[in-house]
């Protein structure tokens, strides 16, 4: 179809080219000028009007960039490596993984806006980079439903509500039980990952929805947060499943819900919290966009390869082990999704009573 509008407008290039070769009534100077101006619309607007179709039309055909705002090594790193093994295969060209980690992952999302809207360049979004970043830092220069395009959400990662095994708790409702004793109330206290942290505002929604007091004791990082509740020094966490599960199976720390809106196959004999605590809901998730900009017909190429690559066993199950659960949208399904995590995310952050640095 494009080579025939293309040769279309070739001929009828040359019949305008043809016509130009006959003296105007303006004299040389002015006729020249003319024909010139005409010669140069005639080649120029169908270069333009076709550009883009026929850069999508090839697309990709040179190596794709992933950027994840990331440092290597981390959960959202390991999906990303997941994924752009089968994507690449997808798109029938090399996929490149660029870890651009800092400022909570605002580095490297600065990068990606700023890149070229071609398709050659995609990004890693999480809810850490798009939900909790801008409310949390005042030097974000990128407005997460404005600067992107979106191709599709991929990836929900639960969290897993664990307690230190010697606390007599079996259930969320024990704990809520158990804090809300007259004899234990303002003793009872949970660990982070430090302010701000998702384990930090998982942990503010599970005592502002479940109507129960605990003392908030900032760590930081994940695993001195852990070490804590493992030694008894505080008494539960909210953190990422594949970080305690094999704690959980040791008997170091016991599970006792996980942070999904309703039961989950990642983990098939572990209750929601909002069983327990109605329209609680704090998870991580991942999902693929792309600077602002980019061609449509590039990026419906783009979510198909990703839905090709995620209908595939090996990729759910290497998914799974990463405690991630496959989940696809639509573009405008992922930007929806996005803004109700953010207004929800907000209202966290407004109840933990922080403020953008």
């Amino acid at each position: 179809m494009v080579k025939k509008q293309i040769s279309l407008l070739l001929r009828l290039a040359m019949r305008r080219l043809a016509t130009l070769a006959t003296p105007g009534p303006l004299g040389s100077f002015g006729s020249c000028a003319i024909r010139a101006a005409l010669a140069v619309s005639v080649f120029s607007l169908p270069v333009v009007f076709l550009a883009t179709p026929v850069l999508a039309q090839d697309y990709p055909s040179k190596p794709v960039r992933l950027l994840v705002p990331n440092a290597p090594g981390s959960s959202i790193d390991t999906l990303a490596r997941i994924l752009s093994v089968r994507l690449a295969e997808s798109l029938g060209q090399n996929m490149v993984v660029e870890n651009q980690a800092g400022a909570g992952g605002s580095l490297g999302m600065d990068i990606g806006k700023a890149a070229a809207p071609d398709g050659y360049t995609l990004i890693l979004a999480s809810a850490s980079s798009m939900s909790s970043a801008p409310l949390l830092q005042k030097s974000i220069r990128y407005d997460p439903l404005k600067d992107f395009s979106f191709v599709s959400l991929f990836a929900v990662l639960p969290n897993v509500l664990v307690v230190n095994p010697s606390l007599p708790v079996n259930s969320v409702k024990d704990l809520i039980a158990y804090a809300n004793t007259n004899s234990n109330k303002g003793k009872v206290n949970f660990a982070s990952a430090g302010p701000g942290a998702a384990s930090h505002l998982a942990g503010v929604l599970l005592t502002s929805l479940g109507h129960f007091e605990s003392l908030h004791v900032p760590y930081k990082g994940g695993s001195p947060a852990v070490a804590s509740v493992i030694a008894g020094e505080t008494h539960w966490y909210v953190t990422p499943a594949p970080n305690a599960m094999s704690l959980v199976k040791g008997g170091r720390l016991r599970a006792i819900a996980h942070s999904l809106p309703r039961r989950s196959a990642l983990l098939p004999d572990m209750p929601a919290i909002a069983e327990a605590v109605p329209g609680y809901d704090y998870s991580g998730w991942a999902g693929l966009i792309a600077p602002r900009g980019t061609p449509a017909t590039v990026i419906e190429k783009v979510r198909a390869a990703l839905m090709r690559s995620l209908a595939q066993p090996a990729v759910r199950e290497a998914m799974a082990a990463q405690g991630a659960e496959v989940t696809t949208t639509t573009p405008d399904e992922f930007r929806a999704f996005l803004q109700k995590d953010i207004a929800n995310t907000a209202k966290v952050v407004q109840a933990a009573g922080l403020q953008p640095e």
